[in-house]
């Protein structure tokens, strides 16, 4: 019998066998943009799902129904302090300017651009977004969305889209209702408790405002509601940590929202402010 050989030692070239490295965990400082990308990703696939048939015509009339339910008293309620507010605070600054005639047009121009698709925008947001993001995160622990995807049924279209549409139209017709109920208080306070006059705050409002005025509040509210109801949505469908997840989810939402709204409100509005003159101008 012939002696072994003796192994030889692996040169430096030589790659030792062995398992993989493990992948590196991912920075902490990419989360956020993963996040907003996700996001962004879950807009568009809405978006695209609108246009897809079947459209569940009555989860979009039930979950109209409910966001309508939960905000409109609370919005009408809240719009007469806040126009009442405007009213006092615009009357006073035109008074210590001799321009009192011009306390109508100001407030009522206010309350039409900026205050009410954002009283509505927030009570949607936070009356029926978070029931919103409740709902789907419940949903989501329970693996009801799982079975779902297994059965072929898409979640987003089955879902997410109707949620969305209802929160979008409620805040377009809701809008129009604080705007009124705003204009009303503002004219209110001003005529009773700084005896204005009736007649120069109508002619003011006519003098200062324009058609536009009232599309860009109509659509700052659909841009809002829309808003409203993906970040709702998207924290619902992403819960951590079982049912302590889905309370952190909601309250999440609702901030994330309010963050979002200010940061567009404030775009929109330099873009309107950009592109249509004023009155007069």
């Amino acid at each position: 019998m012939t002696a072994p050989l003796p192994l030889r030692p692996p040169g430096p070239g030589a790659e030792q066998a062995g398992p993989p490295p493990a992948p590196r965990p991912p920075s902490r400082l990419l989360a956020p943009l993963r996040q907003t990308g996700q996001l962004f990703a879950l807009a568009l696939a809405v978006a695209r799902a609108v246009f897809r048939r079947p459209f569940q015509v009555r989860e979009f009339i039930e979950q109209f129904w409910f966001v309508a339910s939960v905000t409109i008293l609370p919005a009408a309620l809240v719009s007469i302090p806040f126009g009442a507010v405007i009213a006092l605070q615009v009357g006073s600054l035109t008074e210590q300017l001799g321009a009192q005639s011009f306390t109508g047009g100001a407030s009522v121009l206010a309350v039409i651009q900026q205050a009410s698709p954002l009283i509505v925008a927030l009570l949607i947001a936070g009356a029926a977004g978070s029931a919103i993001c409740a709902d789907l995160g419940s949903r989501k622990i329970r693996e009801e969305l799982d079975a779902m995807e297994v059965m072929g049924v898409s979640p987003v279209q089955r879902l997410v889209v109707p949620r969305v549409l209802a929160t979008m139209l409620v805040a377009v017709l809701l809008n129009g209702l604080v705007s009124v109920v705003g204009t009303l208080g503002g004219y209110f306070f001003n005529v009773i408790m700084q005896d204005g006059t009736p007649g120069a705050y109508l002619a003011s409002f006519s003098a200062l405002a324009q058609l536009p005025d009232l599309y860009v509040g109509e659509i700052k509210a659909l841009i809002f509601g829309f808003i409203a109801g993906i970040v709702a949505a998207y924290r619902g469908l992403n819960p951590r940590g079982g049912p302590k997840g889905v309370g952190d989810a909601v309250n999440q939402s609702v901030v994330i929202t309010f963050m979002l709204l200010f940061l567009v409100n404030m775009i929109l509005t330099a873009i309107y402010l950009q592109i249509v003159p004023p009155k007069g101008g």
